[in-house]
């Protein structure tokens, strides 16, 4: 069985319709229990009970950056070998990655205004994460904007490759930058700086469950849009008639 097989609308559609339910039913049981686990942990000695919202934060920073970086794999895929289902995924994911990377940002002050005394520094990933959401914002706004879907298609994979930039340094700014107020990485394993196991596991599970979220988000929202191109097909097929 190759991997090709599943660009096929007709096979995607079958495969994933099987599948959704159970995607969904994980989500919704590793983010509940993520969230609930994390919310019982102990407060940080230093941060007291603001260390809490990590278990949102971390897991939306990660998602906002692999969903741009998963539009970067769908997008040459679509220049390259014309496979609609993949142009049509990184459509679908692009505002749920707009939407996790808002959620980044805005926990992300909260948590930073008592811990820095301010709600906004421009700090690098800070400032790259907030371009990596304009970008998406763009990206999204350029499918609006071009009525044919194949033109469209080629014009936001082009946007999407050059807004990568972004979405690395969004995930490496502090090793590019020593300065700055955003700490290093939550999940680092450099010795004294890993995070407690009483934080780390509720994470580890929360973090699993956006990833499901997104898939099911994915999967829901990739088939909406095979069934609107379907349609627009059928009516341009009618008109012609």
């Amino acid at each position: 069985m190759s991997l090709w097989e599943y660009a096929n609308p007709t096979k995607f559609m079958r495969t994933s319709g099987a599948v959704l339910p159970f995607v969904v039913a994980a989500a919704v049981l590793s983010c509940a229990g993520g969230i609930i686990w994390g919310l019982s942990v102990p407060d940080d000695y230093r941060q007291g009970s603001t260390i809490k919202i990590l278990f949102i934060h971390v897991p939306a920073a990660l998602m906002a950056i692999n969903v741009w970086l998963m539009m970067l794999v769908a997008s040459p895929i679509w220049i390259i070998r014309r496979h609609h289902v993949s142009a049509l995924a990184a459509k679908a994911a692009a505002p749920i990655g707009a939407v996790m990377t808002l959620i980044a940002l805005i926990t992300g002050a909260v948590w930073g205004q008592p811990m820095w005394g301010t709600w906004w520094e421009w700090d690098p990933r800070l400032t790259s994460f907030l371009v990596l959401f304009l970008f998406y914002l763009g990206y999204i706004a350029l499918w609006a904007s071009v009525e044919d879907a194949d033109s469209a298609a080629d014009l936001t994979g082009v946007l999407c490759l050059v807004g990568s930039v972004f979405a690395l340094l969004s995930r490496y700014a502090t090793l590019f930058w020593n300065q700055g107020l955003h700490q290093g990485a939550s999940l680092s394993v450099a010795p004294g700086e890993r995070m407690s196991a009483v934080y780390r596991y509720p994470l580890y599970l929360t973090m699993l469950g956006f990833f499901l979220l997104f898939l099911a988000l994915l999967l829901i929202r990739t088939r909406t849009e095979i069934r609107r191109r379907r349609l627009a097909a059928l009516l341009a097929r009618e008109n012609r008639a």
